[in-house]
């Protein structure tokens, strides 16, 4: 299963499904009811600039992550995905390393990750996230205000929430 990036516009509907199946999930408690990750037409538009890679099995999307480049030059990756039934089989492992590969090609020196996280509540989820990038070589370089930065989510939210940005110096010879 080798992650590559998809110009296929047909794959919106089944990623945004797979995304907003799994972050329902992984974000269980931070957003109020009723609310989605990403629509089909934000995938597709995402799909369209190139910023969308998928891993297949059995000729299945099975997860999906985000790439591209930040104003100060370096990569970041976001709506890390790998769906349910097949977690621990090394798909969350190779997305992560498909994005950095591609940051370095694109000549990125640090990979960036941002992580929503609640301000009053250890969210399991998010907590497990946060010692496997670290584990991975991200190191936690800021804790953002998510009101700041993104004020059309506030909202949408079930519980004040503040984002960990997570950066990865990337040896350009790997």
């Amino acid at each position: 299963m080798t992650p590559f990036l998809t110009s296929d516009t047909s794959l919106a509907g089944e990623l945004a499904a797979l995304v907003n199946r799994v972050y329902a999930e992984a974000e269980k408690g931070i957003w109020l009811q009723g609310g989605a990750r990403t629509t089909e037409a934000e995938v597709a538009g995402l799909i369209a600039a190139g910023e969308i890679a998928v891993a297949r099995s059995d000729g299945r999307v099975v997860g999906s992550v985000r790439v591209h480049r930040l104003e100060d030059g370096a990569g970041e990756f976001g709506m890390l995905v790998a769906a349910p039934e097949e977690r621990g089989t090394g798909i969350g492992t190779d997305l992560v390393s498909f994005a950095e590969d591609w940051a370095r090609s694109a000549g990125a020196r640090e990979m960036q990750l941002e992580l929503l996280v609640p301000q009053e509540w250890n969210h399991p989820v998010k907590e497990f996230l946060r010692r496997w990038y670290t584990r991975i070589g991200y190191r936690h370089v800021r804790t953002d205000d998510l009101e700041s930065a993104y004020p059309h989510l506030v909202p949408h939210l079930a519980c004040p929430c503040d984002f960990l940005v997570f950066r990865k110096t990337l040896d350009p010879n790997e």
